[in-house]
């Protein structure tokens, strides 16, 4: 009678150590399904915004008043003091504060810079579009877009509509014949460089904050500047 008593202890523990671990595991994969759901949710929202920048931002095609939207369901839409200097056989001919418009969620990131579409996370990035920069063996041609002072900040966490108003205007200026260097302020530098090196350029980095990449074209070229000033304005709504 003792035997069958322990026995009957035992299956009770048994089945007790069952369920506990059943429980831990359960606990340890809704976690697991809530970071995957969380990332998946902060992956849609960095492919919307960076759809969003692309159709409300228009600096180079649109002239005038224009007006967008972008949306994200949780984050933080604001600008960012970035600064472009166009460099002529060394020597600066024009600096420019190009700024940034920067949406930001955990480690998710999306920036529009000089006409580019920068994303990154996790310590990585890449240029979606890259900048309105064209180069031959002759000619030279930097677009920069501008964004402007008192652009605003737009933030939430439970679905944002942001409104992107910019009144657009072009400015063309003939830089002569030089060897010509761009410098511009990124948190991406390594994006950067890549898509500058693909032009062709010589590029270097340089520590700050936020890092500068210096990319050089080397040869005497006739260059040309054409500022986009965007006159940007960010606010919550539709």
């Amino acid at each position: 009678m003792k035997r069958i008593e322990n026995r009957g202890q035992s299956n009770v523990v048994g089945v007790a150590l069952l369920l506990g671990i059943a429980v831990v595991s359960m606990g340890a994969l809704t976690a697991a399904v809530g970071v995957v759901v969380d990332e998946s949710a902060a992956q849609a929202d960095a492919e919307r915004v960076a759809n969003d920048f692309d159709s409300a931002l228009e600096p180079v095609a649109a002239t005038g008043p224009q007006r967008g939207t972008v949306t994200f369901s949780q984050g933080r839409l604001q600008a960012a003091d970035r600064t472009l200097e166009v460099r002529a056989d060394g020597g600066v001919v024009e600096r420019l504060d190009v700024d940034a418009l920067v949406y930001e969620s955990g480690d998710r990131r999306v920036a529009f810079l000089m006409g580019a579409i920068v994303r990154g996370e996790r310590g990585r990035g890449w240029l979606e579009t890259g900048p309105p920069v064209t180069v031959d063996d002759d000619v030279l041609v930097v677009g920069a877009p501008v964004l402007g002072e008192d652009v605003g900040a737009v933030s939430g966490s439970e679905g944002v509509t942001a409104t992107v108003e910019t009144d657009v205007s072009h400015d063309r200026r003939n830089l002569g014949e030089a060897t010509f260097t761009l410098a511009i302020e990124t948190t991406a530098p390594g994006a950067w460089a890549r898509t500058f090196e693909e032009m062709g350029a010589t590029v270097d980095r340089n520590p700050g904050d936020p890092p500068t990449v210096v990319a050089t074209f080397e040869g005497d070229r006739t260059g040309y500047l054409v500022v986009h000033r965007l006159d940007t304005e960010v606010s919550g709504g539709d």
